[in-house]
């Protein structure tokens, strides 16, 4: 394939615009900052690069009679339709690891804001009102953090951990044996680390087996006065389930930087649609209600948002296009994976 194949981006962040365009150099390909829609589509699209904001869907492909490959600036892949893509045999290729360090720093920025009061801290000096009671936090040393998914970003998250002297367990249902004796932590249980941890954090990708991997059914067995935090997916937990959480005191707060269809809260005219279903319509109130509650620190998708990490992003993606070009997929994520033996 010549590079005269048609490469458009789609949702790329302004700040590294320039910096793609020179790494694409000699590749035709148009890059727009807005999020790819069916409003904004090129037909003539060989090679589609877009973001995690909008979904790829089957009027997305169905407009795209010419398209030959995904390329997705992410990780997570679940905005994207894979069946359709398998079905028309176009690769969609991935970015398995950009923000291991990234996310992980996020997710104890998010721990540390909650334990110390550190938003409700400085909302109060902001008014002017340097009264420290009410404030008071909790230590972290010794406490127990229960992460669940060990993979890049789960596994530096341990070692950060392991550096304030917490206890560590994990759950993964694919173990690592060898991680786990050199960074000295044990694999529980999903219940157990429920149970005994007194913050649980999750990093796990969206899969059908981990839709509301926190629910109504299971929330109770979360050890009373834990914290919650989740930097991976907004759907990992059942929103009624965390409010009745937070408004029982069962848990002592939740550091999120994603919600289940956190789009709708950028766009809320979307709710007045008709072919809205009322389980959006529940999920966009439930919300709404996580998002003003006086326990919660809410980011906005924030956490792989770092200069480095934003051109490992562009440079993983550029390499994964080129990579294909040349002959040789990578990081196909429709490929069938390899039998362990």
């Amino acid at each position: 394939m010549s590079n005269k194949t048609h490469v458009v981006f789609y949702g790329i962040w302004p700040e590294v615009k320039e910096y793609a365009r020179h790494k694409m150099k000699g590749i035709s390909c148009h890059i727009h900052e807005e999020n790819v829609g069916l409003d904004v589509l090129e037909p003539n699209t060989e090679i589609l690069v877009p973001f995690i904001e909008a979904p790829v869907n089957k009027a997305i492909f169905d407009k795209l009679p010419k398209l030959k490959m995904v390329a997705t600036m992410s990780t997570g892949y679940d905005h994207i339709d894979i069946q359709i893509a398998k079905a028309r045999h176009i690769p969609v290729c991935n970015v398995p690891t950009y923000g291991e360090n990234t996310v992980a720093e996020h997710t104890m920025a998010l721990l540390l804001g909650l334990t110390r009061k550190i938003f409700s801290s400085v909302k109060r000096v902001k008014e002017a009102d340097f009264d420290y009671r009410g404030l008071i936090g909790m230590d972290i040393k010794g406490k127990t953090i229960g992460v669940v998914g060990t993979g890049h970003i789960g596994a530096h998250l341990i070692k950060m951990a392991k550096g304030f002297d917490m206890n560590v367990v994990a759950f993964d249902p694919y173990p690592n044996k060898d991680l786990a004796e050199k960074l000295g932590f044990k694999y529980v249980k999903f219940d157990k680390l429920l149970s005994d941890a007194d913050i649980i954090s999750l990093h796990v990708p969206l899969l059908p087996t981990t839709y509301h991997l926190i629910n109504k059914k299971n929330i109770k067995k979360i050890k009373q006065g834990a914290y919650l935090i989740n930097t991976a997916r907004g759907a990992l937990i059942a929103p009624e389930a965390l409010v009745w959480a937070l408004e029982n005191n069962w848990i002592s707060g939740a550091g999120l930087d994603v919600l289940e269809d956190e789009n709708y809260l950028q766009h809320e005219e979307k709710i007045v649609d008709r072919k809205r279903t009322n389980k959006e319509i529940k999920t966009n109130l439930m919300n709404n209600i996580i998002i003003d509650h006086e326990k919660t620190i809410v980011t906005p998708h924030n956490a792989f948002n770092s200069t480095q990490a934003l051109q490992r992003i562009v440079d993983s993606t550029i390499e994964n296009i080129k990579s294909y070009l040349s002959g040789k997929t990578i990081n196909d994520v429709t490929a069938p994976k390899p039998v362990k033996k």
